[in-house]
């Protein structure tokens, strides 16, 4: 017997766990407070990530958000309508804070 296919939000984690080797990775499935609204898929389509990882030392905001895309690029444009980032390196000074 084969095992049901993995969420939305679980196939999210799976790919930023693979690609980006996080130490703090949280993903939010939204959707539902955004039904009725363009994009909204009840399997889901709007999430929330906040991702803690190494491979952001160094980087600014929008290479950190282009690291992450990259990681989803298989789920972008079909699966993911709306995506929001907190995107920290270990030693920012937010990163050990809750979401």
């Amino acid at each position: 017997m084969s095992a049901p296919p993995l969420s939305r939000a679980a196939r999210i984690h799976a790919l930023l766990l693979q690609a980006l080797e996080p130490e703090v990775l949280d993903v939010t499935d939204d959707s539902a407070a955004h039904a009725g609204h363009g994009g909204f898929d009840a399997q889901g389509s709007h999430f929330r990530v906040r991702i803690v990882s190494a491979r952001f030392a160094g980087l600014g905001r929008l290479a950190r958000h282009r690291l992450v895309y990259d990681a989803l690029a298989s789920m972008m444009h079909r699966d993911i309508h709306a995506l929001v980032l907190d995107c920290q390196a270990p030693e920012d000074p937010l990163a050990a804070s809750s979401p």
